[in-house]
């Protein structure tokens, strides 16, 4: 009998991956907005209101032995939908602006990140397979996408290149990652991380253009109506792409 592949208990990094990744991210910032602006609870109490099953689902996400995608996917939805919130109640109701609120939030990702590599030895996702290493993972997680948020609006806003222009901006970005990481030899780690917060942006500009007013450069379609069949695609996608645990670098299937 060979020695079975030791799993993490989050996703392999595949293009399915990324696809359900941004349409998560695209989906926390509509459904975001839609709890803080459509339904009127505003930044700091919509955030209150999200914090408890957020909570609930990073608990049971370290609670699961193995790797399940509508565990792992809904505490990525709900990490997304709090940071939403909380870069918008730093940048806005705080005062301290896109610009501020990007470098308070970049501060933060760079801290948990040195700190996990400083206990761990790696930041890898292919290592998150005990409870000490996925609080490690779900605070950066939700870190970045609090940063994605205020990055994107600091672009769309500050630099004043417009919710389309920023999410073009961001996919170009998204796109010399992919091409460094086929083509170069740079850290697949440090690629993953800023891969990931990348796709936090991108989904926020393509959220804030889907249902922002048309005199902010939007579309105006309806929040609530674009959550929910964000919703469904994702739901279908989780069930329709491959879904497998990451492994541990250096580790590979075998047959028992």
């Amino acid at each position: 009998m060979n020695e079975k592949a030791i799993l993490s208990k989050v996703p392999a990094v595949t293009l399915g991956f990324w696809i359900i990744k941004i349409l998560a991210t695209t989906l926390g910032e509509t459904g975001g907005d839609t709890i803080t602006m459509s339904w009127g609870f505003g930044y700091l109490l919509g955030a209150a209101l999200v914090l408890p099953p957020f909570i609930v689902l990073v608990i049971a996400q370290i609670a699961v032995k193995k790797f399940h995608p509508f565990v792992y996917w809904a505490t990525i939805i709900g990490s997304t939908t709090l940071g939403t919130m909380l870069a918008d109640f730093a940048d806005r109701s705080l005062g301290i602006g896109y610009a501020g609120g990007s470098a308070l939030l970049l501060f933060c990702v760079l801290a948990v990140l040195a700190l996990w590599y400083r206990t761990e030895g790696t930041v890898s996702v292919d290592t998150v397979n005990t409870p000490r290493v996925e609080l490690f993972y779900w605070a950066t997680i939700t870190f970045s996408q609090t940063l994605g948020t205020a990055l994107g609006d600091w672009m769309a806003d500050d630099a004043g290149v417009g919710f389309l222009g920023g999410a073009l901006i961001f996919g170009a970005a998204l796109a010399v990652v992919a091409a460094l990481n086929f083509w170069t030899s740079i850290s697949r780690v440090a690629l993953f991380w800023l891969a990931f917060i990348l796709t936090r942006p991108l989904g926020a500009t393509v959220g804030d253009f889907l249902d922002k007013p048309h005199n902010e450069g939007g579309l105006a379609l309806s929040r609530p109506l674009w959550s929910a069949v964000l919703v469904v695609a994702i739901i279908v996608l989780i069930l329709v792409l491959p879904q497998r645990a990451g492994e541990h670098p250096g580790q590979s299937s075998q047959p028992t």
